[in-house]
C-alpha cells in the first residue's frame, strides 16, 4: 500500500478532477508514480494543461495564453447592394470607430459600425465631384473629413463625414501634384496629407486643402527609393511608413521625411512579406500589413521587430484570399478588407 502521504496528494487530485469537472475539464490517468499509484493528469482543451512531475500525486499548471488577434466577427458578400462588396481595397476608421471601405468595384464608399452594421454610402461611376473610378484608398482625419484616392481618376477627393463633396486635387502626370495611380492616402495628427503616387514611385504629401508641400521617392531599391508604393500610413509621432510593394518591403521614415529603417524584404531571414499591399499603425505604434502573396496579416514593432502573423488561403473564418486594406480602431481591434472574399472581417486585440 502506498504512504499516508501519496494517499493524501491523490486525494488532492481527485478533488481537483471533481472542480474541473465544473469547468467543463476531461481527466486522464497518466503512468504511475513511484509508490505505484496512477497520477491523474487533468487538462482543459486547448486552453490550459495540467502536466504530471516525476513526483507521484504532484502536477504543473501551464495556461495557454490567449489567442492574439482572435477572430471576432464578418460582413459583407459580392454584389452591389448595401453592405455588399466588389474588390474591396482601401479601409479606413474615424475617431468614432466607424468603418469607411472603398468598394472599388462598385464605385462608392460605404460606412459601417464597428459592429458590420451599414450606415450610409455614397459614390457612382463617374469622373464628375463625388464619382469615381475605381477608389483603391481611404484615410479620415481627426475631424472626420474623408479622403479618397479616386485612382483611375489621377486624384484625391475630399468629403465630409456623411459624404458631402468638399473639394479634389491631382490629375494625369508626373509633376508635382499630379499621380500616375494614386493607390492609398494617409493623414497626420496635423492634417497633412500623404499619397502613395504609385506609378511614379514617389510619395507626395499635401495640406488637408490640396495645397502641394513636398515629395520623396525614386523608383529602385536604394533606401528611400520605391517601386510601386501601394501603402502609406503614419503614425501618432508624424512617422511614416511605406509599403513598398514591388520592392516587397516597408520603409519607415520622420515626420520631415527622412529615411530611418527598413524591413521585410524577400531574400532576408526575417519573417518576409510577399506582395504586401495594406498597411495601418495603432496608437502604440504596432504595424500590420495584409500580405497580398501569402493571404496573411503580419505584425511589427515600429521599429520593424516580428511580433506576430495569422491566416491562410481560403474563405473561413480567419482565413483570407488577397486580404488588402487594414485598420485598427481605438480599442486596438483590426479589420481587413478580404478582397476576392469580398468581405470584412474583424479580429481583436
Amino acid at each position: 500500500m502506498g504512504s499516508f502521504k501519496s494517499r493524501l496528494a491523490s486525494l488532492a487530485l481527485l478533488l481537483g478532477a471533481l472542480a474541473c469537472i465544473s469547468l467543463a475539464c476531461d481527466g486522464k490517468q497518466g503512468p504511475a508514480g513511484p509508490d505505484g499509484l496512477p497520477v491523474t493528469i487533468i487538462y482543459i482543451p486547448a486552453t490550459n494543461t495540467f502536466t504530471p512531475s516525476p513526483t507521484a500525486g504532484s502536477f504543473t499548471f501551464t495556461p495557454t495564453p490567449t489567442p492574439v488577434h482572435p477572430y471576432l466577427g464578418q460582413w459583407g458578400t459580392l454584389g452591389s447592394g448595401n453592405g455588399q462588396f466588389s474588390t474591396t481595397l482601401g479601409i479606413a476608421v474615424d475617431s468614432l470607430d466607424n468603418i469607411y471601405v472603398a468598394d472599388s468595384g462598385n464605385n462608392r464608399i460605404q460606412v459601417f459600425t464597428a459592429s458590420g452594421i451599414y450606415a450610409t454610402q455614397w459614390g457612382i461611376a463617374g469622373s464628375g465631384n463625388g464619382q469615381f473610378n475605381s477608389p483603391l484608398g481611404i484615410a479620415v482625419d481627426s475631424s472626420g473629413n474623408v479622403y479618397v484616392a479616386d485612382t483611375l481618376n489621377s486624384r484625391i477627393q475630399k468629403f465630409t463625414s456623411l459624404g458631402g463633396y468638399v473639394t479634389q486635387w491631382g490629375g494625369y502626370g508626373s509633376s508635382n501634384g499630379q499621380f500616375n495611380f494614386p493607390f492609398s492616402v494617409a493623414v497626420d495628427s496635423l492634417g497633412n496629407v500623404y499619397v502613395a503616387d504609385s506609378n511614379n514611385s514617389r510619395i507626395q504629401e499635401f495640406n488637408s486643402s490640396g495645397t502641394y508641400v513636398t515629395q520623396w521617392g525614386t523608383r529602385g531599391t536604394g533606401n528611400g527609393q520605391f517601386d510601386g508604393p501601394e501603402g502609406v500610413a503614419v503614425d501618432s509621432s508624424g512617422n511614416i511608413y511605406v509599403m513598398d510593394y514591388a520592392n516587397s518591403r516597408v520603409q519607415k521614415f520622420s515626420s520631415s521625411t527622412a529615411y530611418l529603417t527598413q524591413w521585410g524584404t524577400l531574400n532576408c531571414s526575417c519573417a518576409r512579406i510577399n506582395t504586401p499591399s495594406g498597411l495601418a499603425v495603432d496608437s502604440l505604434g504596432n504595424v500590420y500589413v495584409a500580405n497580398y502573396g501569402n493571404n496573411l496579416l503580419q505584425q511589427f514593432t515600429s521599429s520593424g521587430i516580428y511580433v506576430t502573423q495569422w491566416g491562410i488561403l481560403g474563405s473561413g473564418n480567419g482565413q483570407f484570399n488577397a486580404p488588402n486594406g487594414v485598420a485598427v480602431d481605438s480599442f486596438g481591434d483590426v479589420y481587413v478588407a478580404d478582397s476576392d472574399n469580398s468581405r470584412i472581417q474583424k479580429f481583436g486585440p
